[in-house]
C-alpha cells in the first residue's frame, strides 16, 4: 500500500494544494486513504461481472458491468489527455443524467483533471464564470442546446481546447467539436503506460472535483473536494445499509444483482450536476447498480405520470428524491385517491387510520412503482410533517439526510434502525457534530468534523478561513440541536434569521413549516420583516405543473381543489382566490394563521399580515435554488412591491 505525505493544514485555496486528512487517533480504525482511480480499479477487480450502472435514453437501456465501466472510464481518460487536458484543469460536464456523464467525470479524474458538474439550467454567463475559475480545458455537453451556450462564450475562454457532445447528432461541424464516439476513438493515441503514470502520481488529499455552491447570492463559490472526501462519504454511507439481491424489471428473472438505486435528480428535480457527479462515484466500494432517469416526459404527459411509469419499470429497492419530487408524488397519490369512488376513499381512510400499513403500502406501492422499495430518502430541505405523516401512514417512512456541498453532500443519515420523525438521522461513522452558542431551548449553531469536510474554496482564502477553524471544524451556519441519542434536528439557518425593529430575532423556519402544515393548500410560505415592526407572510398555493417547462400553471392541484370543496368554495384557479376574491378561502387561511400564531413563543413571532402571490415559486423564476430551497434574497427582490404594500398601513 502506498503511503501519502500529509499537509500540516486542514484547508487550502489552491487547486494543486494538499490538505491534512482528519484521521482518528487509532490508525487501525481508519480506512486507508486511496484515490478515486484506485477505488474504481479495486471495485472492477472484485466485482468485474456485476452490473455497475444503467441509464435509459428514449426507449433503450444502456448497462455496463464493473469491468466495462472501468474500461470505459480509462478510455475517456486517454481521450481527454489526447485533446490536451492539463493537470488540475477542469472538465465541465453539463447535461442530463446518463452513463456518459459519469464516465466523463471519472475519466477526467483519472487523467489528472478536475471534474466540474454544471447545472443544465445555467445561463451562458454562469457557465463562463465556472469555466474561467476552474481553468476549464474541456466542455462535455449532452445536446445542441447546451452546445450553443458554450459557443456563445468560448471566445472568452483562454483554456478551452475541446467540446464533446454525447447525445443527439452534431448539427454543425466545428474544429474542436467531437461526438462521443469520435472523442473515444482518440484514446488509441495514448498508451496505458502514460495513463498509469498519471494515475500513480495522484494523492488522496488532492483535489479531484469542484462543486459550485448554487445556493448563495452573487458569484458561486468553487468548493474543492479531494479524493479522500469522496471515498470517505462513499464508504460511510454504504455502511448504513447493506445492499441486497434483487430482480431487475428489465428481465423479470431473479438473479444475483446489486440493489437498484434510482436517483431522481435531473433538471426536473434540480439536484445540481455537481452532486450528480459525486453520486456517479458512489457505485465503487460495494456492489450495487445505479439507474439514471435520463428521458423527459412525452408531450402532454405529466411529470408525476412519467415518474410513476419509470418507477414501475425499474422497481428500485432504494429511491432518493428531493422535496420537489416527494411533493409531486404526494400530489399524484392524492389525485389518485380523489379520482376513486367514495366507497374506495372511505376504505383507504379507514385502512390508514387503523394502521393496516402492509396492505396500504402494497396498494399504493404498486401505483407508485415502489412496492419493492426498502429505503426512501429525502435530500435537500426537510419535508413538512404533513407530507411525512401521509407517507408514514402507508408504511413508507421517508428517511431524511443532511449535508452540505462543503461536507461532500452528506453528514447525517437516517435508516430503518435509526429513524425519528423530523430528524435528519445520525452522523456518519467517524464524523462528529457539535452545537455552539445554544439558546435556552438548546438550539444553536451546528459545526461538523470528519474526513468528508472539503479542502477549501478555490482561490478564496478569506472565505475558507471563515468556514473552517484551526481545528478543522466546519461551521455550517445551520441551526439545530442534538437529542439525547445524538439524532440531529435542523431548524433553519443563521443567514435567514429576521431581526425586527424591536431588536427581537425570529427564526422563520419553524413558523413557515407550521403554516404549510396547518394550511394544506399552501405550497410555500416565506416570512418577511427585517428591520420592520412585525412579521408578514408571502404565500403560494399548490398549482399544477406545466409538463413542457416544469413551471407552475394557474390551475390548482387536485388536492387544493378538494380542500376548496370542503370549504364549499368552487375555486379551481389561482386567480379565483387572489385579492380576497374567494372569502371562504380567505377565511380558511386567516384561521390557519391564527392557529399558527397561537403557538408563537412571543408577540414578535406572530404573523400580522399575509398575501397570496400571483405565482408559485420555481427554479426558473429565481425563487428556488437547485435543491428546491427558497432563495430568500431573490424572493425579496422579486416581490418588493407586494412586501411594501404589507407595511403601508401599519397595524395598531
Amino acid at each position: 500500500m502506498r503511503h501519502w505525505p500529509q499537509s500540516t493544514s486542514y484547508w487550502t485555496s489552491k487547486r494543486e494544494g494538499q490538505v491534512q486528512l482528519r484521521m482518528g487517533k487509532d490508525p487501525l480504525e481508519n480506512e486507508p486513504p486511496v484515490t478515486v482511480p484506485d477505488l474504481i480499479m479495486s471495485a472492477a477487480t472484485k466485482y468485474s461481472h456485476y452490473l455497475a450502472i444503467g441509464s435509459k435514453y428514449k426507449k433503450s437501456w444502456q448497462v455496463l458491468t464493473y469491468i466495462e465501466y472501468y474500461e470505459a472510464c480509462r478510455r475517456a481518460a486517454k481521450a481527454f489527455l489526447k485533446v490536451g487536458l492539463e493537470r488540475f484543469h477542469g472538465v465541465g460536464i453539463m447535461g442530463m443524467n446518463s452513463s456518459e456523464w459519469v464516465i466523463a467525470s471519472i475519466g477526467a479524474i483519472m487523467a489528472g483533471g478536475i471534474s466540474v458538474g454544471i447545472l443544465s439550467s445555467n445561463s451562458p454567463k454562469a457557465c463562463q464564470v465556472i469555466a474561467e475559475t476552474s481553468e476549464m480545458d474541456i466542455f462535455v455537453v449532452d445536446n445542441d442546446r447546451q452546445l450553443q451556450k458554450v459557443n456563445q462564450i468560448q471566445g472568452y475562454l483562454k483554456h478551452l481546447k475541446a467540446i464533446i457532445q454525447y447525445r443527439e447528432d452534431i448539427q454543425e461541424v466545428q474544429p474542436n467539436l467531437y461526438s462521443w464516439k469520435g472523442f473515444l476513438d482518440l484514446a488509441d493515441g495514448i498508451s496505458d503506460e502514460k495513463l498509469d503514470q498519471i494515475i500513480d502520481a495522484q494523492k488522496p488529499n488532492q483535489c479531484c472535483a469542484l462543486v459550485y455552491n448554487q445556493g448563495t447570492t452573487g458569484t458561486p463559490k468553487a468548493i474543492m473536494l479531494s479524493h479522500d472526501n469522496v471515498n470517505h462519504v462513499d464508504h460511510s454511507s454504504h455502511g448504513s445499509k447493506p445492499w441486497v439481491q434483487v430482480s431487475t424489471a428489465r428481465s423479470g428473472d431473479p438473479c444475483e444483482l446489486p440493489a437498484t438505486l434510482l436517483r431522481w435528480d435531473t433538471d426536473l428535480g434540480r439536484l445540481g450536476g455537481d452532486l450528480r457527479g459525486r453520486d456517479g462515484l458512489l457505485p465503487l466500494t460495494r456492489v450495487r447498480e445505479v439507474e439514471w432517469a435520463t428521458t423527459n416526459p412525452r408531450h402532454g404527459e405529466s411529470w408525476g405520470g412519467f415518474l410513476m411509469e419509470l418507477l414501475r419499470e425499474v422497481q428500485p429497492t432504494t429511491f432518493c428524491g428531493i422535496p420537489w419530487v416527494w411533493d409531486r408524488m404526494l400530489d399524484s397519490l392524492k389525485t389518485k385517491h380523489l379520482d376513486s369512488t367514495a366507497f374506495r376513499r372511505r376504505i383507504d381512510r379507514w385502512a390508514m387510520r387503523m394502521g393496516l400499513s402492509t396492505n396500504k403500502r402494497r396498494m399504493m406501492g404498486k401505483f407508485l412503482g415502489l412496492d419493492h422499495c426498502e429505503q426512501f430518502l429525502n435530500v435537500g430541505i426537510g419535508l413538512p410533517s404533513s407530507t411525512l405523516d401521509f407517507f408514514l401512514s402507508m408504511d413508507i417512512p421517508i428517511l431524511e439526510v443532511y449535508g452540505l456541498s462543503e461536507c461532500t453532500g452528506l453528514h447525517t443519515m437516517s435508516n430503518l434502525q435509526a429513524y425519528r420523525l423530523l430528524s435528519s438521522g445520525k452522523a456518519l461513522p467517524k464524523t462528529h457534530t457539535k452545537v455552539e452558542k445554544e439558546n435556552h431551548n438548546g438550539i444553536g449553531n451546528l459545526c461538523i468534523w470528519g474526513r468528508h469536510i472539503f479542502m477549501g474554496y478555490l482561490r478564496d482564502k478569506q472565505s475558507t478561513e471563515k468556514k473552517v477553524d484551526t481545528h478543522g471544524w466546519l461551521h455550517t451556519n445551520d441551526l439545530g440541536f442534538l437529542d439525547f441519542d445524538k439524532f440531529l434536528y435542523v431548524l433553519g439557518n443563521t443567514n435567514d434569521l429576521i431581526r425586527l425593529s424591536s431588536g427581537e430575532i425570529v427564526n422563520p423556519y419553524p413558523i413557515e413549516q407550521r403554516v404549510r402544515t396547518r394550511i394544506p393548500i399552501v405550497r410555500y410560505a416565506m416570512l418577511v420583516g427585517q428591520d420592520a415592526p412585525y412579521l408578514c407572510a408571502l404565500l403560494t398555493l399548490k398549482c399544477q405543473i406545466n409538463p413542457e417547462t416544469g413551471e407552475a400553471r394557474g390551475n390548482l392541484t387536485s388536492e387544493a381543489v378538494a380542500c376548496c370543496r370542503k370549504l364549499r368554495s368552487q375555486s379551481t384557479w389561482l386567480s379565483d382566490v387572489l385579492y380576497d376574491r374567494d372569502p371562504l378561502v380567505t377565511e380558511f387561511i386567516n384561521q390557519g394563521i391564527q392557529d399558527v400564531n397561537s403557538e408563537a413563543p412571543s408577540v414578535g413571532a406572530k404573523i400580522i399580515k399575509w398575501v397570496i402571490l400571483e405565482n408559485d415559486f420555481s427554479v426558473d423564476g429565481g425563487e428556488l435554488g437547485p435543491m428546491s430551497k427558497m432563495n430568500r434574497s431573490n424572493v425579496v427582490k422579486i416581490y418588493q412591491e407586494e412586501i411594501q404594500k404589507l407595511y403601508e398601513n401599519p397595524t395598531s
